[in-house]
Order: C-alpha cells, then sequence, then structure tokens
C-alpha cells in the first residue's frame, strides 16, 4: 500500500467486524479480499457493497459498508441458482444448436430457463444435459460483465438467430445499459450478478421437469419449453431437498384428495373446485372451529354481496390496483365486479349509523367466498384457485387499540395454528409495495404502529421489504410443516388508508368525528388452499377431530351385520362420524381399501367381539389389533374425536 496517497484518493471500506480498512480507489472486490487473508479469497463468490450484492471483480470507488459472500452466506443461493441457469443454457446451446435462449431466472429453491425450439425436449434428455453442465463447470470458464452499445447488441443477437435476446433488448429504456455477460465463449443478455467463474458453481444442481410457457407471460405469443431445475451449495443439501420433493410428491393433495374421495377438480369450472361429501364434512369442520374461536374471542359474523357496483372498487382504490384480477359483470347500465375480497364491504357495514368510541373495537368477521382472475397456468390444485372463501376479518379500532388488538390476534392465531399441529412459526414484517395508495407520512404511521405493536406482542420477526399490501404495511404468518415446507398463511395489516377513502368514521370522547384505523387480518387465509397444506402435512392422516369418517365399522362375516350395526349406531349417537361396510368381501380387502381413504380408526366386529360384546380397533398406519369392550372403545374414542375449541 503505498503511503504518500491522499485521503481524496483512497477509500474506506468498514468490514463486517466495525473495523475500517483503506484502499487505493478504484479497487475491486477481489483486491479486497485477498488483502483481508488468501483463505477468504479463495472461498470468495462475489461481494456485498451496501448491503447490494456484486461482481467478486466490481469496483468500488467510494466509502462503503463492505462484506465477501462465500458458499455459506444467504445470498449465495441466489448466485449458484442464477449462474446454474446460465449454465444450463450454454449446454443445451451446445448440446441442441437450434435452440434460442429466453429468459433464465433464478427462482426459489432452483432456477429455470425458456427456451425456443420446434423439437420438444423430454426428461429423457435431463442426463445428457447435467453431464454437460458439469463439463462447462469443469471448464472453469471466466464469467466477466461487459457493457455494449444497444445497436451492437441488437445486431449481434440478430446475427446469432436469437431474436428473443434481440426484442428484449430494444425493449429496455433507451437510458439503461445493456449488459452482457460471457461465459467462455457465450454470451447472454443479463443484469446479474454472477459468480466469477462457471468452476466456482457447485456441483450440486439437477433438472427436476419441463413445463410451457408463453414468452413474456403473454397467453398470445409462442410457447415456450421452460426447464426447471434446483441448485443448492453443496451434495448434501441437495439430497436432502431431493429426498423433501419425493415425500412431496407422496403427500401432493391432488392425489390424496382423489384416493381420499374429497374433492375434484374439471375442466368445465376452471380454479374451482368440486367438494365430495368427505371432503365438504372437512371443510364445514374448520369453518365450525374457526366460527367457535371467532365468537369466543368477540367477532360478529357478517354476509356480504358477491356482485359489487365497480363504482365501490373505484372509491376503495382496488379498480386503480386489482382491476385486471376481478371477474367482471355488466347489467343493464352499470358493471358489477365478482368480489376479489371482503375489506370495502365490511366498511358499509360499519358506516350504517353513527359509531361511538364506546363501541370500539368493532370485530367483524366474513367467510367470504371470492373469486380473482388468476393466470390459468398459475392454478394449482387447492393452492391456487379463482373461487375460495376466507376467514376474513376487520377490526375497526383506535389507534390507540392497534397494540392490544395485535396481541389479542397473535394469541389467538398462535391457538388454533397449534389445534391444527402447527408450532414453528414465523412472522414477516412488509412495508410498503412500489405500487401504493395513501401519502408516505400515512405509511410512516402504519409502519411504525404495526412494528411497535409486534413488538409489545413479544415476538420475533424478520423483515419483508416492499411486500405490504398497497393500503398498508402487514404481518405475514409462515407456518412450516411436517417436511420443512413455509407456507404464508396469516396476515395482520394495519390500513389508514380505506377509511378515508370511504368516509368511515366514529365520534370520539370529544364530541367530533375521527377515522378509524382498520385492521385486515385473516389466520387461515383461505379455507381451500389451508385444507391442501393440511392433507400434504399429514400426509391424509388428519388427526381424528379433522378427519370426515373417524371409524369404519367393519364386518367380517354377513353373521356379524347385526351386531355391527348395533356398533355403527352406538358411535353415531355419540356424535362419532362414523360409516359401515358390511359388504361381502374378505376382510384385509376392506381394511387395505379404508386404509388406503386415510379412515383414522377401523373397528372389527366378528363372532368373538359379538359374543363378548366388544370390538377389535385397528388404527391407521399400525397393523398391530386392540380387542376393547364396547362401551369403553367409545369412551375412548370420543374423548380422543372432540374439538380442540378449549385449545
Amino acid at each position: 500500500m503505498k503511503s504518500d496517497l491522499t485521503e481524496t484518493q483512497m477509500v474506506n471500506l468498514r468490514l463486517p467486524d466495525g473495523s475500517v480498512k483503506k484502499f487505493p480507489k478504484p479497487v475491486t472486490g477481489m483486491e479486497v479480499a485477498e488483502e483481508i487473508g488468501p483463505g477468504l479469497a479463495k472461498a470468495a463468490l462475489a461481494i456485498r457493497v451496501n448491503g447490494e450484492v456484486a461482481d467478486l471483480k466490481s469496483q468500488i470507488n467510494a466509502d462503503s459498508e463492505f462484506s465477501v459472500v462465500t458458499a455459506s452466506d444467504g445470498d449465495a443461493l441466489e448466485l449458484i441458482r442464477h449462474d446454474a441457469a446460465h449454465v444450463l443454457a450454454q449446454s443445451v446451446q451446445e448440446l441442441f444448436p437450434d435452440t434460442q435462449v429466453t429468459i433464465g431466472p433464478a427462482i426459489e429453491n432452483g432456477f429455470y430457463y425458456d427456451f425456443a425450439r420446434e423439437a420438444p425436449f423430454s426428461s429423457d434428455d435431463f442426463s445428457n444435459i447435467e453431464k454437460r453442465m458439469e463439463e462447462i463447470v469443469d471448464r472453469d470458464l471466466p464469467i466477466e460483465r461487459e457493457i455494449w452499445d444497444r445497436n451492437k447488441a441488437i445486431e449481434y443477437f440478430k446475427s446469432k438467430g436469437e431474436s428473443y435476446k434481440a426484442e428484449l433488448i430494444q425493449d429496455l429504456p433507451q437510458n439503461e445499459e445493456i449488459i452482457i455477460y460471457k461465459q467462455g465463449d457465450w454470451i447472454d443478455l443479463c443484469r446479474g450478478p454472477h459468480l466469477p467463474s462457471t468452476g466456482k458453481l457447485p456441483l450440486a444442481f439437477k433438472l427436476t421437469k419441463i413445463a410451457g410457457a408463453y414468452w413474456r407471460g403473454d397467453s398470445t405469443k409462442e410457447m415456450l419449453q421452460r426447464m426447471y431445475g434446483t441448485a443448492w451449495a453443496n451434495k448434501k443439501q441437495l439430497a436432502n431437498y431431493l429426498t423433501m420433493l419425493e415425500e412431496a410428491e407422496k403427500r401432493d393433495h391432488r392425489r390424496l384428495g382423489r384416493e381420499m374421495d374429497l374433492f375434484h377438480l374439471q375442466e368445465h369450472a376452471v380454479g374451482s373446485v368440486f367438494w365430495h361429501p368427505k371432503g365438504w364434512t372437512l371443510y364445514r369442520i374448520i369453518m365450525d372451529y374457526i366460527r367457535v374461536k371467532l365468537e369466543l374471542a368477540g367477532y360478529q359474523e357478517v354476509n356480504t354481496p358477491q356482485l359489487v357496483d365497480s363504482s365501490l372498487w373505484k372509491d376503495s382504490g382496488h379498480w386503480d390496483k386489482f382491476r385486471e384480477q376481478m371477474f367482471i359483470s355488466e347489467v343493464e347500465d352499470k358493471v358489477l365486479a365478482i368480489k376479489p375480497m371482503n375489506c370495502p364491504c365490511h366498511v358499509q357495514i360499519f358506516r350504517q349509523g353513527i359509531k361511538s368510541y364506546k363501541e370500539l373495537p368493532i370485530r367483524m368477521a366474513e367467510f367470504g367466498s371470492c373469486h380473482r382472475n388468476e393466470p390459468s397456468g398459475a392454478l394449482h390444485g387447492l393452492m391456487r384457485v379463482r373461487a375460495f372463501t376466507q376467514d376474513d376479518a376487520h377490526i375497526f379500532c383506535t389507534e390507540d387499540q392497534i397494540v392490544s388488538e395485535t396481541e389479542k390476534f397473535c394469541s389467538l392465531l398462535m391457538e388454533i395454528y397449534k389445534a391444527f399441529g402447527f408450532e414453528n412459526i414465523q412472522i414477516k414484517f412488509s412495508d410498503r409495495p412500489e405500487n401504493r395508495a395513501g401519502e408516505n407520512k400515512v405509511w410512516d404511521q402504519a409502519e411504525k404502529a404495526l412494528i411497535e405493536a409486534v413488538e409489545v406482542a413479544g415476538y420475533s420477526y424478520e423483515l419483508n421489504p416492499g411486500e405490504g399490501a398497497f393500503y398498508g404495511p402487514k404481518l405475514e404468518f409462515v407456518l412450516r410443516d411436517a417436511i420443512g415446507r413455509d407456507w404464508q398463511c396469516g396476515t395482520l395489516q394495519v390500513d389508514f388508508v380505506l377509511p378515508e377513502r370511504l368516509d368511515a368514521n366514529y365520534v370520539g370522547a370529544d364530541g367530533v368525528k375521527h377515522r378509524p384505523v382498520m385492521l385486515h387480518r385473516a389466520i387461515l387465509g383461505s379455507f381451500e388452499r389451508f385444507i391442501g397444506i393440511l392433507i400434504e402435512n399429514y400426509a391424509g392422516r388428519l388427526p381424528i377431530w379433522l378427519s370426515p369418517v373417524q371409524v369404519a365399522v367393519v364386518s367380517i362375516t354377513d353373521a356379524n351385520i347385526n351386531y355391527g350395526e348395533k356398533v355403527l349406531e352406538e358411535f353415531n349417537s355419540r356424535g362419532i362420524r362414523t360409516i359401515s361396510d358390511f359388504r361381502n368381501e374378505k376382510i384385509n380387502y376392506k381394511i387395505r381399501e379404508h386404509s388406503t381413504q386415510k379412515i383414522p380408526v377401523i373397528v372389527v366386529v366378528g363372532d368373538k367381539e359379538e359374543k363378548e360384546s366388544s370390538v377389535s380397533i385397528r388404527r391407521l398406519g399400525d397393523s398391530r389389533q386392540e380387542t376393547v369392550a364396547l362401551t369403553d372403545a367409545i369412551d375412548k374414542l370420543e374423548e380422543q374425536a372432540r374439538v380442540p375449541v378449549a385449545w
């Protein structure tokens, strides 16, 4: 380091340990890593400058917060997956030169790349593509970032027959830099950042599936072939993830829904569910449970119209922000929308009559049936539908009541999640999105109030920047299932905007009108999605209190039918959901069939049981059989089948 450099020629970098190192400017990330230590330089994948991840070779020209991204860093996986997408694209073009590459981002748990090619790819191609990807990693090709002239870039990609890339460049804003990444001789349009070379990509990736995807998500444009893959920091993480995928496939709620005869989906009602008797029983069990919990918590249940005039949605702001997801119906000279959410309608109920501060908080709940025009390609069983019911509620309160209402809501939510078997819950705080309603000072007020509320309630949270609702910040409650997957279900949103837009008010202690604060809250989210999560979490083996059929009484022979009918009547009279199977089939066949349907308890009656006024009990997943007195069996199962309202 030259000692005669002046301060204006130096750059001060603050490291994670708080120390400051001075370097002559400009300095690259690699130079800083080498100065800190050779071990760190060897492990370096990228750098973080003032919180932003950048290429290792990037130059730093100003005083900054600085850290090095290694494989163990939280930001490393996105880099690895982005590079895996590029290595995939290069491999495909080397093996199939007639292929055009389009767009290939990192996504949760992996990556994809969309390809334009006349001949279809199949999963049979994966093995050769993966081998070529490994070869490209072994070549350790340097990955270099360049800025190109716009016209040069367009001409280059056109000359290579890459019309999709040329179109992307043409559509970029005129003032935007055209960033090109070279990977050996292979070139792609990309903003980056990337690893310093292909050799830094861990050999911990695997291609998983192929799907169709419209160019730029537009159904009027060409259909492309989307190749998905997963990538991880090491082979152990990859193996764990693939094991989880295998387990997830076994738990797929669509397959289990068929086996358990719960529901089906069909093209005549895309994105809507046909609930069968058992499935609707499960639905009602959950709804009735939530209804009781809400009543005990001081909520008043309401019901609001399905078709609402567009003028209300315009007043609320949803028409501008949410119009594309609404289903529209034109009647006479009016434009109506099938409601995609319940909040504006709840404000209309609040506005009926004069409200006093003494009446607040008002907790208004609705099992609101909503419809949203989700793209057909995004629909997925119960997890993503167009028609759904929310366990929706809105709390109208004063600003001083936000903290106490948040505490009460969090306590209720945790209690309900525990009853369903979920105890590993994370909370995310989502602040203002780019597309939002309301002034910044209102958002400042709402965000401050919500953070204070969750902290006073004693819960830790992590930041989820820019993911708030358009009218207010929110808490997102993420539960983890039995195989380690995270599901965002519950939400709590603080809203100062909608009461203002829809002219909701109450009379305060001073005799003057004030705006209430509106807390939007849900625990399950949508019943459809939550039922899908439950099915997959339990692999169909629902807790006995949730099972649509709790007991199946099966006879060994026709001679035992009369006793079997008595047993059936006894169980049903105690409120235990029981069916009978007195068919002339072998007992093992009956047991196997009811086990496939995930009925938790099979009660077998034969000559011995009839003689002793007993039953033989066989529980799902257990090959052992226990013979107990009929009255004892009913008492025990009645206790186990009880809905856990008081939990």
